[in-house]
């Protein structure tokens, strides 16, 4: 039986959660690297992001890739040599999601939910959030259609960079020698998960780490992460986790009528008397 593209990563769930089982098995009488109350709010969040995800693609992001693939430059061949093109475009797009989600405060908004939690285990993979189909995710696979490859071609090869990531998400796997010089490996990502400042925005390798390596936002793991937010939330509450930061960034908005905060980065934040400075000085 053919799975469709878009129920790749839910065909993949019984390995998932097994794979979720023996890491909490590892570690039982170790390191208290579980909890049952974030466990299932990661799971919680998970089932409400596929649930999200499902419904937009369903109605709007597969119907606006084929409007895209038929009326774009249809360059894509037939050929094998097609498979790396699309992995490599494809990985080096993420990488540009993944640093704009982190560094324009609408798409953060959403990629908060990720990064809040105060642990790291494979079960923090599934934390994500319900609202990125509005802060945009989608677009940066768009131009994968324009040149020419299918519909299905993108929602499968994004599937299959997401998997990859799963298994990024631990602290059972130490540093794994040469695969550190080319591959985003669980020591890379726990560097970027940490909020040490010395990790904090780095590493946003999907499958290759080079971009980074390419564009300055590598770091090596040294000094032991502290995970979750600099503004740490402390809660489990799936909404809560899922619409904080859309909430404290409409309140800085409407507080200093200043919409630069929409899409300036996370840290950003102005006093009322620099808004007002700033204000008069323009005139």
């Amino acid at each position: 039986m053919q799975i469709k593209p878009e129920l790749f990563l839910l065909a993949l769930a019984p390995i998932f959660v097994a794979t979720v089982a023996w890491e909490a098995w590892y570690w039982r009488g170790k390191q208290p690297m579980y909890s049952w109350v974030d466990t299932v709010s990661n799971a919680s969040l998970a089932l409400m992001h596929q649930a999200s995800d499902a419904a937009f693609m369903l109605l709007f992001v597969h119907t606006a890739y084929d409007w895209t693939y038929r009326h774009g430059l249809q360059w894509v061949s037939d050929s094998w040599l097609m498979v790396p093109l699309l992995f490599v475009l494809q990985d080096f797009l993420y990488y540009w999601f993944h640093r704009a989600s982190h560094r324009i405060r609408w798409m953060w908004a959403s990629h908060v939910v990720h990064h809040s939690s105060e642990r790291l285990n494979f079960s923090t993979a599934f934390r994500q959030s319900l609202t990125y189909p509005v802060s945009g995710m989608w677009l940066f696979w768009v131009p994968l259609a324009w040149i020419g490859f299918t519909p299905d071609q993108v929602v499968l090869i994004v599937g299959l960079s997401l998997a990859y990531q799963f298994f990024v998400h631990t602290q059972a796997v130490g540093k794994l020698g040469w695969v550190e010089q080319v591959f985003n490996t669980p020591s890379h990502h726990r560097a970027h998960h940490a909020r040490n400042p010395q990790y904090i925005d780095r590493n946003y390798a999907g499958v290759l780490i080079i971009w980074d390596k390419l564009f300055g936002t590598f770091v090596e793991e040294q000094e032991a992460p502290e995970y979750g937010i600099v503004r740490q939330i402390h809660s489990h509450n799936p909404l809560l986790l899922t619409f904080h930061e859309w909430g404290e960034m409409f309140a800085d908005v409407w507080r200093n009528r200043d919409l630069r905060h929409l899409w300036m980065p996370p840290e950003w934040r102005q006093a009322p008397e620099n808004v007002l400075q700033t204000r008069t000085e323009a005139g």
